[in-house]
């Protein structure tokens, strides 16, 4: 049977795991399960609660001194691949909506077009159908990424009536 870090050590390198990202994640983990549990992937589980197959790919990795790349994602094309000039367009319909912060603290851009008006004046002006945009909450989304933040147009308040100040009496 092999022998149990004790509980301080098993918490240190939990969050140096943590800390690190990617290939060096994984070749971290790889020298704690040859060092720690001598390699063995259900002792490592168990100790550090780690994915088995990844650490399998990480062994592998230390071993052959290759780092193996991720699988291609899945999955849908984001917009900016499909429509390339979408981005652009957004642009030429929303800039001048739009105006910079009046203290110029960040670089947002503030428009009073919602993205439900952009899709319609994209459809209107520039010649896409509405089924080849995306919904309502992506182009919300993509507003955001382009810099573009939804604001509401103040309205004027009325100033409050104060009552006349009466006058002191005289001592």
């Amino acid at each position: 049977m092999l022998e149990r870090p004790d509980s301080k050590t098993i918490a240190t390198i939990r969050l140096a795991a943590q800390k690190l990202k990617g290939a060096a994640c994984l070749a971290f983990k790889a020298q704690v399960a040859l060092d720690y549990c001598n390699g063995n992937l259900r002792h490592t589980k168990t100790v550090f609660g780690w994915n088995p197959p990844t650490l399998r790919r990480a062994l592998q990795e230390r071993k052959n001194r290759i780092i193996i790349p991720d699988k291609p994602r899945k999955g849908r094309n984001s917009f900016s691949e499909k429509l390339p000039n979408l981005q652009h367009d957004i642009r030429s319909l929303v800039d001048p909506q739009s105006q910079t912060h009046p203290t110029f603290d960040n670089k947002f851009r503030y428009t009073r077009m919602t993205a439900k008006a952009v899709i319609e004046s994209l459809v209107q002006v520039k010649g896409y159908t509405k089924e080849e945009l995306p919904a309502d909450s992506t182009m919300r989304e993509l507003l955001n990424t382009m810099g573009y933040r939804l604001r509401r147009v103040q309205k004027t308040k009325p100033k409050k009536r104060f009552p006349k100040p009466k006058r002191s009496l005289p001592r």
